[in-house]
């Protein structure tokens, strides 16, 4: 399977080879050869290319066994990264030129509704970041510290919400609700701004519910039967 196909078919697995600092021409490079050059796990990254594509594995069809969970993690530490210091700053900076050529109240709104939705994002990142990824690491060395002994991947489990849903509230009130004469252009390019962190939020918490969860309890109950 040559990747640059796949990119040209479907652009944003651009995303994913940036998330993997897999920057390079691509020539007529096989998925696994680009794996194999950049340390990358195959089946990790053959697993979220599908998601990206709109494939989704059911549990059956995963072999824990098969994925490297820090590869995994890597990429989710990396889409931390890219939408703290990407989109949610691109987003308010369009947001910030609304301000200065639309009606002040109407822009308020706006913000605050995507101030208040991304406060939660950050707080389930957060968490991920303080707690489930310390977790995974040190289950996958066979020791827990104390800190973390009381943890589970059940508890992740409950925790773990869908943190893109919101957007779809977000992207209706700006396409649906806000007129913003003369700023067509910025609307177009705000909304497409949101539906690609939107995708991206999607694909994230799919690869936390349908891999990250699986492995986990994998691991858990390897470590329990010794």
């Amino acid at each position: 399977m040559c990747m640059a196909d796949l990119v040209i078919e479907n652009p944003s697995l651009l995303l994913l080879l940036e998330h993997f600092g897999m920057e390079t021409a691509l020539n007529d490079t096989s998925i696994a050869q680009l794996c194999k050059h950049f340390r990358v796990n195959m089946p990790v990254f053959l697993l979220l290319c599908n998601l990206y594509n709109g494939f989704f594995p059911q549990g059956k069809e995963l072999n824990p066994d098969q994925f490297q969970m820090s590869d995994l993690i890597r990429y989710l530490k990396s889409s931390h990264h890219f939408y703290t210091s990407e989109k949610y700053p691109q987003i308010l900076d369009y947001i910030a030129q609304l301000y200065k050529r639309q009606h002040p109240k109407d822009i308020r709104q706006l913000e605050l509704f995507f101030r208040e939705y991304f406060e939660e994002v950050l707080e389930h990142l957060r968490y991920e970041e303080e707690i489930v990824f310390p977790y995974c690491c040190q289950l996958l060395q066979g020791k827990i510290e104390e800190g973390l002994s009381a943890f589970s991947s059940a508890e992740y489990r409950d925790h773990h919400t869908d943190i893109e849903t919101k957007l779809v509230d977000l992207k209706n009130f700006l396409l649906k609700h806000l007129s913003l004469e003369g700023d067509f252009i910025l609307k177009r390019k705000m909304l497409n701004a949101l539906i690609e962190l939107e995708n991206d939020l999607y694909i994230h918490s799919q690869a936390e519910e349908l891999v990250l969860l699986p492995l986990l309890e994998h691991l858990e109950l390897k470590g329990r039967n010794g």
